[in-house]
């Protein structure tokens, strides 16, 4: 390749990788707002901000797994475990009010440690680990359930899903609030650096002096709890807890960390991008409902996102190389 040729691709991936995606969302945005008279009504952005909330902040977990070169595919099987779990406790009337609380950050961190010690202590591959505890959580669901959803009665946790801070909805705030401060952890913290040095190589990480077991416990611990307090949002936006949510979410939170720019072999990850990729989709499928188009064919454009994505990810990275 000529000079010349590799200066401008080297142009165009700067310009793709620092406003490619927000230019993409403000151009499906004025797309959908001329489709469909209804995509720019308060009441539906209000809406996509609940949808995109929980698929977001389960995101910014996976963009601290994606980047130390790691996956957890069972993400979506937490989030059912601690919607059941939460309505488990809140039927409980003679349980301490909040205890729901302290049980779904249990279950998120107990399964982010045993996914972290199977990966970094006795080598299991996380892809193959989290395949396989993805079926055992929502199958621990569906057995105390017995399939059925448990309804909630509580006023104040349904508060959670469906409540306002001011005139922006809870989930909106939450996320935000999470956002800023893995923003802040994943860029400004030695955490955050070390992160990206395990995922772009783990002995050059030990040579360094970093405990990579250390780090890749605390990543897929942390990936657990907001999970957690994803499965929390979602079963107080429904209303019940029930094992049969969450199914296909790991995609669409995987979807949104590549999409967002985040190396899919690890070692650079973009905050930032995680969320645009997350509004992104939530946008998409809000957009595909708005404008009646078939689920089936919405399948197929989830698929053809996921696929564009992965493509546009290694594409990127093999430029870089």
């Amino acid at each position: 390749m000529s000079q010349e040729k590799k200066s401008t691709l080297g142009w165009f991936m700067f310009l793709f990788e620092n406003y490619g995606l927000l230019l993409g969302f403000i151009f499906l945005c004025l797309f959908l707002s001329i489709a469909s008279p209804y995509f720019l009504t308060v009441e539906n952005v209000l809406n996509v901000g609940r949808q995109i909330s929980i698929t977001a902040i389960v995101a910014f977990g996976m963009t601290f797994v994606i980047t130390a070169a790691q996956i957890d595919l069972s993400v979506g099987s937490v989030i059912a475990l601690t919607g059941v779990t939460a309505a488990a406790f809140l039927r409980q009337e003679n349980y301490p009010l909040g205890l729901w609380v302290i049980a779904i950050f249990a279950i998120g961190l107990i399964i982010g440690l045993m996914h972290g010690f199977f990966v970094a202590k006795q080598k299991i591959p996380a892809f193959l680990l989290t395949l396989a505890t993805m079926g055992i959580l929502r199958g621990i669901g569906f057995i105390y359930t017995q399939g059925r959803p448990i309804y909630i009665k509580s006023e104040g946790f349904r508060a959670l899903g469906r409540g306002f801070i001011g005139p922006i909805p809870t989930p909106i705030i939450l996320m935000l609030v999470i956002w800023i401060i893995c923003y802040f952890i994943f860029t400004q913290t030695k955490f955050g650096k070390y992160v990206s040095v395990v995922g772009e190589n783990q002995e050059v990480a030990r040579i360094s002096g970093i405990n990579v077991d250390k780090i890749l416990i605390y990543v897929f611990i942390l990936q657990g709890i907001l999970a957690a307090i994803g499965g929390a949002i979602m079963a107080s936006r429904l209303g019940t807890g029930s094992p049969q949510v969450g199914q296909g979410e790991e995609l669409d939170v995987v979807s949104a960390v590549i999409l967002g720019g985040t190396n899919l072999y690890g070692g650079e990850g973009r905050m930032f991008g995680t969320l645009l990729g997350a509004m992104i989709i939530g946008t998409l499928l809000n957009g595909m409902t708005l404008l009646n188009v078939s689920p089936y064919v919405q399948m197929v454009i989830r698929g053809l996102v996921i696929l564009g994505a992965v493509w546009m990810n290694m594409y990127r990275y093999r430029v870089k190389r």
